[in-house]
């Protein structure tokens, strides 16, 4: 019974030894990692592996010793060194992503455009002349309806009616390929 009270008492100095350490040096143990390391995250599991250390090695924190900050960012700084050795000695297994890439989309391979590039032109060279040439005006020259009916010399509801089915047409060439086609036909 003696035995767990004096672990419970030691327990709870090693508690107070650390929060003490935090509160006086954690600020600049917290400012100094995240400037060697340029992440947060990574900054304040050092800070943490820091005091643990320091709880490991209480004898080290006595100002007879040197400066116990001193001591807390010597021991900071050789931990980060040794990660950025670790890192360098071999390849990650998963490659780090940031947070502000997680959120952008995969790029596709450039084959996958190539090919839907091909289709798309075997597909408009199957339309009519009337149809390319309208969807030819709208699409790739960025015209408006009655700028269209304008150069092509029709009226706009047939710029219209030819656009949606040449749209159509398109759409209907690509329902029969094996994977789809993947660009965006009304």
């Amino acid at each position: 019974m003696a035995g767990a009270r004096s672990s419970a008492r030691y327990g709870a100095a090693d508690e107070a030894l650390i929060r003490t350490l935090y509160e006086e040096h954690g600020g600049a143990l917290l400012a100094y990692a995240i400037r060697l390391t340029g992440d947060r995250a990574a900054a304040e599991d050092v800070v943490q592996e820091t005091l643990i250390r320091a709880w490991r090695h209480p004898e080290a924190l006595t100002e007879a010793r040197g400066s116990v900050r001193g001591w807390l960012l010597t021991v900071e700084r050789n931990l980060i060194t040794d990660r950025f050795r670790a890192r360098a000695a071999r390849p990650p297994e998963v490659a780090e992503v940031s947070e502000a890439l997680a959120t952008v989309p995969v790029e596709r391979d450039h084959a996958d455009t190539v090919v839907e590039s091909m289709a798309m032109m075997e597909a408009l060279e199957q339309l009519s002349a009337d149809h390319r040439a309208v969807l030819h005006s709208i699409y790739f020259q960025g015209q408006s309806v009655a700028e269209a009916a304008e150069q092509l010399g029709v009226p706009a509801g047939t710029v219209k009616s030819r656009a949606h089915y040449a749209l159509r047409a398109l759409k209907q060439s690509y329902t029969g390929r094996p994977n789809g086609w993947k660009g965006a036909v009304a």
